[in-house]
């Protein structure tokens, strides 16, 4: 398996892209609501530039312009200064031009503009460009009137550079925070991400041995996980030491049957017996140990198994089984039960205790299995003799009667597993007047 990006890498990227996209269209919008603010005000000043016109302009008896030398604007007066002004006499088709034109070749608007018309332009000339104003007038003084087009211009260049200082401060201060807000990021994720290290580093000295569990505190978020991984590390703890307890046990126990062998060698009469009694003996010690060994124990992750299926399914093997008794086996449980279990470890659990209980029956089996709350409830009942002997029975090699084999072995191994589930297994009297076995099991 090969790893891919780390979360940290991811993280960091995907708040960095979405930083830069974000200072980016803000940085465009307060640049633009700026250069449109800017324009605003440069359009207004030279809307009242036109106004200091129309307060100085007057018509001579024949109906000519007349324009005092000098203006409070200052800049009128001085020659390419960047700010002109010309007014046309449309009827006359004459134009005076403030002298600050002189030498420049300002293109001032003359026509397209109607009485009482505001425009406000940005017009290219031969080397520059203008923002420029226009406004038209029918002016009127004394018996005489003209229609004049006032046109102030000035030279882009200054609202140019006033944009592009504004922009330089902007873009660095925008820059500046985000290469702050990145490395404010940087370490939010570092100290964000720290539980995860601390796990990856406890599992490491699991694993090297220098500690048995996941022993930090962590963060809600991760708690699940470090409960599940522990459970997972003592899952197999168990499960190692159970093997190795059997082998054990294994081991130990076949000593015995073996060492009678060997003597049985010295008396051939007996040989026949003593074989056939050991044989048997290891038999149920393999079984017994071999059941321990694969018991599945609880577990949380274990899928949900379906109860009933199983009950029919040990039901309609023990009929054929036992068909010569002619019993009657009878399955009680709700066909949508469920319950968090190995399969195996059930159907060893059922098919022990049912087939114990067909064994010794006369003619009646009956089991029932429910829910009671968090527990799962098994019942195998019968009406054979019941068990003389309810602690003892639930030992290796301790039989109710010899006659009928398997009976001890399939219990004991019955009561491990039950154990291993953290449940508990009860025998007593059925009213059916034979055994009655009782097994409930907590919620892993």
């Amino acid at each position: 398996m090969t790893s891919g990006y780390s979360i940290r890498a991811r993280l960091f990227l995907g708040a960095a892209l979405v930083l830069v996209a974000f200072m980016a269209g803000a940085g465009f919008a307060v640049q633009r609501a700026h250069a449109d603010s800017v324009r605003a005000v440069h359009f207004g000043r030279l809307q009242s530039t036109i106004y200091l016109l129309l307060a100085r302009a007057e018509l001579d008896d024949a109906g000519a312009l007349l324009m005092p030398p000098a203006f409070a604007e200052p800049r009128l007066s001085l020659p390419q200064s960047g700010l002109y002004a010309s007014i046309y006499d449309v009827s006359r088709r004459e134009q005076w031009r403030s002298a600050s034109s002189l030498g420049a070749s300002p293109p001032f608007r003359t026509e397209g503009v109607q009485t009482g018309e505001w425009r406000n332009d940005i017009i290219d000339g031969k080397d520059q460009s203008y923002l420029a104003v226009s406004y038209g007038v029918n002016w009127a003084t004394g018996k005489s009137a003209a229609p004049l087009v006032l046109s102030v211009l000035e030279d882009r260049s200054e609202f140019d550079r006033e944009i592009a200082v504004f922009a330089r401060t902007l873009w660095l201060w925008l820059g500046s925070a985000g290469v702050l807000l990145l490395l404010a990021q940087t370490v939010l994720l570092r100290w964000g991400l720290s539980p995860l290290r601390r796990v990856a580093t406890e599992i490491a000295r699991v694993e090297s041995g220098e500690q048995q569990r996941i022993e930090g505190r962590y963060p809600d978020e991760i708690l699940p996980l470090t409960d599940n991984l522990n459970t997972l590390i003592q899952q197999e703890r168990v499960r190692q030491g159970r093997y190795k307890e059997a082998l054990s046990f294994l081991a130990h126990s076949l000593k015995t049957p073996l060492a009678v062998l060997r003597n049985a060698l010295h008396e051939p009469a007996q040989l026949p017996s003593a074989v056939q009694q050991q044989v048997a003996r290891m038999d149920d010690i393999v079984q017994h140990q071999l059941g321990r060994a694969a018991a599945g124990g609880a577990t949380r992750f274990a899928p949900p198994v379906l109860v009933a299926p199983i009950l029919d399914r040990v039901r309609d093997a023990l009929v054929k089984v036992h068909a010569e008794k002619g019993l009657v086996i009878t399955t009680e449980c709700q066909p949508d039960l469920t319950w968090r279990i190995d399969e195996g470890d059930v159907f060893e659990i059922l098919g022990n205790l049912m087939d114990n209980a067909a064994k010794w029956a006369r003619s009646r089996v009956n089991a029932r299995a429910w829910r009671d709350g968090a527990r799962l409830l098994l019942c195998v009942e019968d009406d054979g003799p019941g068990f003389s002997d309810t602690q003892s029975v639930l030992k290796i090699h301790v039989r109710g009667d010899e006659r009928v084999p398997g009976h001890g072995v399939g219990l004991a191994v019955v009561n491990d597993l039950v154990a291993s589930h953290h449940g508990e297994l009860k025998l007593s009297r059925s009213a059916l007047g034979g055994a009655l076995v009782q097994i409930v099991l907590p919620v892993a």
